[in-house]
């Protein structure tokens, strides 16, 4: 069976794996994000991981990077890895492995990856959400994945949750990312997240159904499934928060009902959604075109 090198480029993590057609992932490899240092310090760390999990029989290349990025990641700014700023993604990644590279948004990756392989398998309209080190969105509508044009639909945590909030990296305040976040909660609270109480939590929570229901009220969409390393840490009181704000917020008749669900896919959805990056890119049907 054909397999991809999929590859997901976050603030915090490196990872590295290979997955087959049917969103199988073996050898997968990780490793901290540099924190400091030039763009070729990063370039170097996932050179290595790269070249750690590569067995020769790979025929596509498909990324999820935070953005934001240039329409199909011939360019990549992450916010959360200040050291890239333009830096040339899609062709360095060719130039490496010698093979087509496909690149997209971390979150528009993991909703291709839960409507391929996760929780919204067979759904045509859902929304998938990333909650990390930072916070992104991905949306499909009648089968569709939507881009926008540049490439950055969907980016949810940039919806104002706080007006006049924390300040945020995109240069706003109040944005779901600044208020939600992993380093923002850190600057908040002082502590790290997986030590911070249910209040913290709930919080949290609440903001992203406050946001989430933002987005079903003006798409019309039925489901939400949300990943990260802080949503799923968080669990069930953020959960059980981000639900009840939902339910709150989304009164319209449309809208009433919609839910918020965990991503399927847990930790390995990064990777099997870039996988689904570098399958669509190469005309293979995932479900979601």
């Amino acid at each position: 069976m054909e397999t991809a090198l999929a590859i997901d480029i976050g603030g915090t993590k490196l990872a590295v794996a290979r997955v087959d057609g049917e969103g199988r992932l073996t050898d997968r490899r990780a490793a901290p994000t540099p924190a400091r240092g030039a763009a070729e310090d990063v370039w170097a760390r996932l050179v290595g991981l790269v070249s750690g999990v590569r067995r020769g029989d790979e025929v596509v290349v498909g990324v999820g990077c935070g953005g934001p990025m240039a329409p199909g990641g011939e360019s990549v700014s992450p916010l959360n890895i200040p050291a890239w700023r333009g830096f040339p993604l899609r062709a360095r990644l060719g130039e490496l492995t010698g093979l087509p590279v496909h690149v997209d948004n971390d979150a528009k990756a993991l909703a291709l990856g839960e409507g391929w392989a996760g929780a919204a398998r067979g759904r045509r309209d859902f929304m998938a959400m990333v909650v990390s080190t930072g916070v992104g969105g991905g949306i499909v509508l009648d089968g569709r994945l939507l881009h926008g044009a540049a490439g950055n639909a969907g980016h949810i945590g940039h919806v104002i949750v706080e007006p006049d909030g924390r300040p945020c990296a995109c240069g706003a305040r109040g944005c779901l990312e600044a208020e939600a976040s992993g380093p923002s909660i850190r600057a908040a609270t002082g502590l790290d997240p997986a030590m911070v109480g249910d209040e913290v939590r709930r919080r949290t929570g609440r903001l992203v159904g406050l946001a989430v229901a933002s987005v079903v009220n003006l798409l019309d969409l039925r489901l939400a499934v949300v990943a990260g390393s802080v949503a799923l840490g968080f669990g069930e009181p953020f959960f059980a928060a981000a639900r009840a704000e939902l339910a709150a917020r989304a009164r319209i008749d449309f809208a009433r009902g919609a839910r918020i669900e965990r991503a399927g896919l847990g930790d390995a959805g990064p990777l099997v959604g870039a996988a689904a990056v570098g399958w669509r890119g190469e005309g293979a049907d995932i479900g979601v075109a």
